[in-house]
């Protein structure tokens, strides 16, 4: 591929990519919550804080995670940005031995990485994913409570769902 066509191609998919962050370099390696065990982590999350993300644009949003199998969890997404947004997707383990490296999927998009760099499964998450996209990286990031009082605290959102009186 010639020179002026890897630019080209490049800034396309910087067009495409949209409002995420994007950074020039390869992706990072963080170090992960280590003994991650998904049972624990089962039940409703509050998004505090976020990186930008073209896809999640409303406020007070929450992540409801079931554990439909071993490695395989169900995640209700939801959100407010005057109207209840909501979408359904799974999570799966890639690895046994890397548990807290999820691959996360909705509707017809392609699996992105969902790493849980953090938790103490009743109060906080760290979640991180990264995508290359060839001399260019994606990333997003979450900072999630799993209680009703932070959420109120941090953001002022109520732990109600969106969009209730």
């Amino acid at each position: 591929m010639k020179p002026a066509q890897v630019v080209a191609l490049t800034l396309l998919s910087v067009v495409a990519i949209g409002a995420q962050v994007l950074r020039l370099g390869k992706c990072p390696q963080p170090a992960v919550q280590a003994n991650f065990d998904a049972n624990r982590y089962i039940g409703k999350w509050y998004e505090i804080h976020k990186l930008p993300t073209s896809f999640q644009k409303g406020q007070c949003a929450t992540a409801n995670y079931t554990l439909l199998s071993p490695g395989v969890i169900e995640v209700l997404n939801t959100d407010d940005n005057g109207t209840v947004n909501a979408i359904v997707g799974s999570a799966k383990v890639k690895n046994p031995a890397e548990p807290s490296k999820l691959e996360v999927s909705f509707n017809n998009s392609p699996p992105g990485p969902y790493w849980v760099l953090s938790t103490d499964y009743d109060g906080h998450s760290l979640v991180y994913g990264c995508t290359d996209y060839g001399l260019f990286r994606v990333e997003l990031s979450w900072i999630l409570t799993a209680s009703p009082h932070w959420l109120q605290k941090m953001t002022g959102c109520s732990a109600a769902p969106p969009g209730s009186p």
